[in-house]
């Protein structure tokens, strides 16, 4: 059964990213699970593939190419375990988060050894798994191999660096190439204050003193476009005789 908070999580959250850049392909005998897992990683940017166990495991990868592999331990026909031993030796280096029951030590250092980059314990909240799946996507090793970075996702926003593009509610925010590089360079660093010098190196580098004036009217004209009350922000803050901090809500996450 799926856990009562899962549930509720996942059900209450609204609106469909249609970014398909990053793939995430889920293996698990629960079909409520996968359904739901669908469902809010969707909403969050991720085009996802559903299976009910590892036996077509390899040639799903083939034909689907997934960028990370959320993969059962316990299932019929073949545990996750087996099948990600059996990836790990077939030279195959798709990042992979385990998902079980089975909270002893022991079995997770064994899902480890067997090559898993990740270890979920079941029940879980989806936000957790979101965040593991952000922190993997997000390592160097896997953006020296994919030449991608991770998204990052707070309220009904996506920001898709390699696309650069904002998304809301699964539709693309007009903004100017500035601002699209301040606002990335905010949501980089979340819940940290980040003096206007320190902006205005991190979007324009060499270029910094040059741009100084149009660092507010940007903050200003992102305000507009992110917060619902743009006189109260919410989502950029000001810290005054600081700088600025880019807030992220309860749900949101940070790649």
């Amino acid at each position: 059964m799926i856990a009562p908070l899962l549930r509720l999580i996942l059900l209450n959250n609204k609106g469909f990213s249609m970014t398909t850049l990053t793939k995430i392909l889920v293996v698990d005998d629960d079909p409520e699970l996968r359904q739901l897992l669908k469902t809010y990683l969707t909403k969050h940017g991720y085009d996802v593939l559903l299976l009910p166990d590892p036996r077509e495991l390899e040639k799903t990868i083939s034909r689907f190419s997934p960028q990370l592999i959320v993969l059962d331990w316990m299932m019929p026909h073949e545990d996750g375990i087996s099948a990600c031993r059996r990836l790990r030796a077939k030279s195959e280096q798709t990042p992979i988060i385990m998902l079980t029951a089975r909270d002893e030590t022991v079995d997770r250092i064994i899902g480890l050894q067997m090559g898993a980059d990740d270890y979920l314990c079941k029940p879980f909240d989806p936000r957790e798994l979101l965040a593991r799946i952000e922190a993997v996507l997000r390592r160097p090793t896997f953006i020296a191999q994919h030449g991608t970075e991770a998204k990052i996702s707070f309220g009904e926003f996506v920001i898709d660096p390699n696309l650069r593009v904002l998304l809301r509610s699964g539709q693309a925010v007009e903004l100017s190439g500035g601002e699209f590089d301040l606002l990335l360079a905010l949501a980089r660093h979340p819940n940290r204050i980040l003096s206007r010098d320190r902006l205005l190196t991190l979007v324009h580098g060499d270029n910094a003193e040059q741009m100084e004036r149009a660092i507010d009217v940007q903050i200003h004209r992102l305000r507009k476009l992110l917060e619902v009350d743009a006189v109260q922000p919410q989502i950029i803050k000001t810290v005054w005789g600081r700088g600025y901090v880019f807030s992220l809500p309860a749900d949101g996450v940070s790649a």
